[in-house]
């Protein structure tokens, strides 16, 4: 027997200019097939990140009114359907973190789904996880993707600029291997419970 628990199935750094810098998609766990196959096609998942860009405006909005400031972490931004998630994060400098989080993207086996009741009839952390996301899943995720970008900003030859430019028009993708390979890692490793990336 085959359970699903919650995997990243995009990550995307969106810039201050709502230019996309990077995206990463990865594969989900398809029952039918019993293979892993990305939920949506790359459009798509541009097009689920394009209509976070609306949320983060909207919450900065009603942030400036009420005085709050920059909150940082926007948590759920909007659940796409009943299998897909949005979560997201702004930095001070407007650059944007989204995570798309399928619900029933990895498979774990009947042996491990078994180990997910104690001894005295208890959901383990895992088993919790499988029904939702609890408040803060995804602070390691975006404390790993805001660590790779600043270590990215960091490299002398990296020219900000050159991927949001001041005056606002486009910009560049993020194509840096290192920072790709971080994006990479972070998207496979996390799993519900998962404090540290």
């Amino acid at each position: 027997m085959a359970t699903a628990i919650p995997s990243i199935a995009c990550l995307g750094v969106i810039g201050r200019n709502n230019n996309p810098l990077h995206v990463a998609l990865f594969p989900s766990f398809d029952p039918a097939t019993n293979s892993f196959a990305p939920v949506r096609t790359p459009l798509q998942f541009s097009l689920l990140l394009s209509s976070t860009l609306d949320i983060f405006e909207l919450r900065s909005r009603h942030n400036a009114a009420n005085s709050v400031g920059l909150s940082g972490d926007f948590g759920l931004l909007h659940a796409v359907d009943e299998r897909l998630a949005a979560y997201g994060f702004e930095t001070n400098t407007g650059t944007k973190f989204v995570v798309i989080v399928d619900m029933r993207g990895r498979r774990i086996d009947g042996a491990v789904a078994a180990g997910l009741v104690d001894g005295r009839g208890a959901e383990k952390r895992i088993g919790a996880a499988a029904v939702g996301l609890r408040e803060g899943e995804m602070k390691p995720v975006f404390k790993a993707m805001q660590t790779a970008y600043i270590k990215l900003l960091q490299n002398p030859f990296f020219d900000p600029d050159e991927h949001s430019p001041p005056a606002g028009l486009g910009g560049k993708k993020i194509t840096n291997k290192k920072f790709a390979d971080d994006m990479r890692r972070i998207g496979e490793n996390w799993t519900p419970g998962v404090t540290n990336l």
